[in-house]
């Protein structure tokens, strides 16, 4: 392989209490690299509430970020064997929350009970591609034993608030419904809504389902 296309290492980014009593492990979406505004709001803004977050990229971004080349997603195994890297690295299962934005959060769907994690966060799930005639990506979900919690935006383009109210899931999964906000949870100006304050709500949501864990 040509030194200019060598995958970066693993790195991780931390915000938050390094000896909180929960770790959550978030990894960005297809597009997005782990700094994405959206990234970083949210992982700051559940840091403040006192849980250690932990952000990675994917093996293609690690490569996208050394060249500036922009590169399609890596395979399914290469996505999923990336997140069992990162569990064991970080240890203690048990106390780790998994999961992210859209593509990130749905991987980790993936390897959530088999990896023993203490519970999944996903960033606007992508239950059915715009314009996908294959039907919703609900499989797996619908026998979930992991307690799960999805914060989705009203009117996401991948299964808005009408969409999802048909899905067959498991009763492990919350939902915290983003106010007007689409796949990125952005509000259109015209609701009275802001995307500061409808990412405030997602980490507040956050941090009481982690709390909840820990209540449990």
């Amino acid at each position: 392989m040509a030194a200019s296309t060598q995958i970066p290492p693993l790195e991780m980014r931390r915000d938050g209490p390094p000896d909180a009593a929960w770790t959550l492990v978030l990894a960005h979406g297809a597009g997005g690299a782990m700094d994405a505004p959206f990234m970083t709001g949210l992982a700051e803004r559940v840091a403040a509430a006192g849980i250690e977050v932990v952000r990675f990229e994917f093996p293609y971004m690690r490569v996208r970020r050394a060249t500036g080349r922009r590169r399609a997603p890596n395979t399914p195994r290469v996505l999923l064997e990336t997140w069992r890297e990162v569990i064991t690295a970080l240890g203690n299962p048990s106390r780790l929350v998994i999961g992210g934005k859209s593509m990130g959060g749905r991987v980790a769907s993936a390897v959530a009970d088999a990896a023993g994690v203490g519970g999944l966060v996903v960033l606007g799930y992508p239950f059915e591609p715009p314009g996908s005639t294959s039907g919703p990506r609900t499989g797996h979900l619908g026998d979930l034993p992991t307690p799960m919690l999805i914060c989705q935006g009203e009117r996401d383009r991948f299964g808005g608030r009408e969409e999802v109210a048909g899905y067959d899931l498991a009763p492990t999964i919350a939902f915290h419904w983003v106010p007007d906000g689409d796949h990125s949870f952005v509000p259109r100006k015209s609701s009275g809504h802001t995307l500061d304050a409808n990412l405030d709500g997602a980490a507040d949501a956050v941090a009481r389902f982690i709390e909840g864990l820990r209540s449990g």
